[in-house]
């Protein structure tokens, strides 16, 4: 038997749930169903922003905002005009979620837990009569007359409108493909670098503010860096990856970076400033403090890869150890050799061609009621909150036009 909806999604995660939300709201006579593949619904906001789920981003411009998208940066624009960040803050607190901005810009519930997030989604599902149906794994999609088909493992269902909100989901995207869809083959982005070098061997835990480039491209990213028991972290290290999410891939993630850990301080001011420190600190021991902003013990590590033993004193240091200390601070060069998922925040480049796509209603350019939400097309962001933003936007704008 054909169960019938006027809207079914496909996906019961954040982009899902947020649009059917805002349809019903707007026209509640629509009768409107998730299938979810899982047991559970919105498990990965569960567990995002280690579990107390990163709403957004405090950054309120559109033309700002796009900038932390490496792909979707131009076709979001518009979108963002219509919903933003501020605009999630407030329909969250309409439905009872109080948001906080903490110093990074990220933004989280009040009670800094994700249930707050789920608990909102589905007090509202249930009160506007939304269907939730677990373990409908979609097995084919096609369109009859002017309805879609959806047939599951164990059921069959039709609808005049389709909504696919299933992120990144190989078996969709093929579905889809059949459908005529061109799919931007998906590559991991939001990953940290595995590297294994003395240097850093004995450093997890230390963080500096630096500029990192990937050689022989362009890929260049600043901010703080984490060492960690197995290579690099941290926002650079995840911006970098995420920038270069296609190249990296290219690379097989075998290449070199130059870490400036004085960020932006380059070679030849670096050399001034040394030259200094060795007139005003003679008699001092050149390993034992760090005369810049970061560890003593990053500080000590990089004075012992320069050739310059634990007793050296500043007065002591050849012209050689000076340049070669000069060349470890600011262009100190790492082999990357593989990568490892950034905690759970597993974000893939790639997904539905956005040239398919209209921006201003998120329906498919191919066929007429059939429209994406979410991270299944070939949009992503760095960390922050921003993917959640993407979520919420696309949602907001389809349940608008629907």
């Amino acid at each position: 038997m054909i169960k019938n909806f006027d809207i079914i999604i496909v996906g019961g995660g954040a982009a899902g749930f947020f649009t059917a939300i805002n349809i019903a709201e707007k026209n509640p006579k629509l009768k409107i169903a998730i299938l979810e593949r899982g047991k559970e619904v919105l498990s990965k906001v569960r567990v995002s922003g280690g579990g107390r789920c990163n709403v957004t981003h405090a950054c309120f411009e559109p033309n700002e905002l796009v900038k932390f998208y490496p792909r979707g940066e131009k076709e979001l624009r518009g979108p963002f005009h219509q919903f933003c960040s501020g605009d999630t803050i407030e329909w969250f607190e309409k439905h009872g979620v109080e948001l906080k901005i903490e110093e990074d810009g990220r933004l989280f519930p009040v009670s800094n837990s994700s249930q707050t997030i789920i608990d909102c989604f589905l007090k509202a599902t249930e009160k506007l009569g939304i269907k939730i149906l677990t373990g409908q794994s979609v097995q084919s999609i096609f369109k009859k007359e002017n309805h879609w088909k959806i047939d599951t493992q164990t059921d069959n269902y039709a609808a005049e409108k389709l909504i696919m909100a299933t992120g990144s989901n190989p078996k969709i995207w093929e579905m889809l493909q059949e459908q005529g869809h061109a799919i931007v083959s998906p590559v991991p982005s939001l990953f940290t670098f595995n590297i294994k070098d003395p240097r850093i061997k004995e450093l997890p835990g230390v963080a500096a503010q630096v500029t990192v480039n990937v050689k022989d491209t362009k890929l260049e990213s600043t901010g703080p860096l984490l060492i960690t028991h197995w290579g690099m972290s941290g926002p650079a290290i995840l911006k970098l990856s995420a920038w270069g999410a296609r190249i990296l891939h290219d690379k097989n993630y075998q290449f070199t970076i130059f870490v400036n850990w004085l960020n932006d301080v380059d070679t030849e001011d670096t050399e001034k400033i040394l030259k200094e420190l060795k007139q005003e600190h003679a008699k001092k021991a050149v390993s034992k403090k760090s005369p810049f902003e970061f560890p003593n013990r990053l500080w000590e590590s990089l004075v012992l890869a320069s050739g310059i033993d634990s007793e050296t004193k500043w007065a002591d240091l050849s012209k050689n150890q000076l340049q070669n200390l000069t060349s470890q601070l600011t262009k100190a060069e790492f082999k990357v050799n593989g990568k490892s998922t950034f905690k759970e925040e597993f974000v893939t480049a790639g997904g539905i061609d956005l040239k398919e796509i209209n921006f201003k209603t998120m329906e498919s350019k191919l066929h007429q009621n059939l429209y994406f939400a979410g991270e299944i097309v070939n949009i992503d962001a760095i960390t922050g909150g921003f993917n959640f933003q993407n979520a919420w936007t696309s949602g907001f704008i389809l349940a608008n036009n629907i």
